[in-house]
């Protein structure tokens, strides 16, 4: 494993009597993309804030390639951060915009013309360094954006809800030439978002917060198919649930208990036992649709109705009505457009095994 890049202990901070960030320690790894993830009012942007040096913590410390940030003003710290609305100057050209940094700081004229045509092709900007930003599309001035951050070859790069002031095809685009870039570059680079699917399709880990509190730390994969909590496992990407009791436990299994629903079997979660209150969590893409009532093979067989079917091109969307006060999604590939369609008003079965299940004590 790499050295850490940057590292948090302990870190508070409060804005008046409401604690934005709640004794906070996370490690990032050096070279790595690491997002900060969370709805609004979770502490993310704080904690960006903090790392670049714009609000000081009440507690804790703050390190950068081991060496201790806390009392290291912005303007002389290894960060750059690239805010959401890009904050690049209307009346400078592209070059300009990317060499202010540098100018600012006495580079020699031959060394600016090097770096910064250096960056403009890192962000396949090459040919435009002599437009206006308002000559530029959205998905450019992101790119000029990026540029100016890199060329000043900060240890860390912040980047504050980068892709938000895009449309979704571009900011799709985006995501995918972001994450080429921080790997072409190999620079560490801290992202904070509220969008899911940006998080998990650019990082290498992921953080979620929510009320100053770190909830989970992970890959991509990690949090989505084992979150630690039912805030996890809500926040993060569609999710199914079910309310239950655990009834009896055997080796890493149990039973679990809903009411007008057969028994459902779960992995134990951690610290349960018999009468927890637990919460079953399954993903929409994990669930398997048939109007058998029994099909070998599967540990959980519960009977549904269909309350809506939405086709969506690439696969069926299934709104389903469970015991009469469950509303559950279920999405089934098209994948060769011959498989079994049902329609709404129909019974079916809803299928899965508890290894595609998470259960999670309440």
């Amino acid at each position: 494993m790499s050295h850490a890049s940057v590292e948090l202990r302990e870190v508070v901070k409060r804005h008046g009597s409401t604690v934005a960030v709640d004794h906070l320690s996370l490690s990032v790894r050096r070279g790595e993309f690491f997002s900060i993830l969370g709805p609004s009012g979770s502490g993310k942007t704080t904690t960006l804030r903090l790392i670049a040096g714009f609000e000081r913590p009440d507690q804790g410390d703050m390190l950068i390639d081991g060496r201790s940030i806390v009392d290291v003003p912005p303007n002389l710290r290894p960060v750059n951060l690239v805010f959401q609305q890009y904050a690049l100057f209307p009346h400078l050209t592209v070059f300009g915009n990317v060499a202010f940094g540098l100018e600012m700081r006495g580079v020699a004229r031959a060394e600016i013309q090097s770096r910064v045509g250096e960056a403009l092709d890192m962000v396949q900007l090459a040919g435009k360094g002599d437009r206006l930003p308002t000559q530029l599309s959205g998905g450019e001035q992101q790119r000029v954006a990026l540029a100016r951050a890199l060329v000043n070859r900060p240890a860390v790069v912040l980047l504050d809800e980068p892709l938000g002031a895009l449309d979704q095809q571009l900011r799709q685009e985006m995501q995918g030439e972001l994450k080429a870039i921080q790997e072409q570059v190999g620079l560490t680079f801290v992202c904070v978002t509220h969008h899911q699917e940006e998080a998990l399709t650019m990082s290498d880990r992921v953080a979620v917060m929510d009320h100053g509190r770190l909830l989970q730390v992970g890959a991509p994969q990690d949090i989505y198919d084992a979150p630690a909590s039912l805030f996890v496992a809500e926040f993060i990407g569609l999710s199914n649930r079910l309310d239950g009791r655990i009834a009896a436990v055997q080796g890493t299994r149990c039973r679990i208990e809903a009411p007008g629903l057969p028994a459902i079997q779960a992995d134990v979660p951690e610290g349960a036992g018999p009468g927890s209150a637990v919460s079953i969590v399954v993903r929409p893409e994990r669930l398997h649709l048939s109007q058998q009532a029994t099909v070998s093979g599967f540990d959980n067989v519960v009977p549904a109705r269909v309350a809506k079917a939405v086709y969506n091109g690439h696969e069926m969307q299934y709104q389903l009505r469970i015991a009469e006060r469950l509303l559950w999604t279920v999405r089934v590939p098209n994948a060769d457009g011959g498989q079994k369609r049902f329609l709404p008003g129909e019974a079916v079965m809803v299928r899965w095994n508890r290894g595609e299940s998470v259960a999670l004590t309440r």
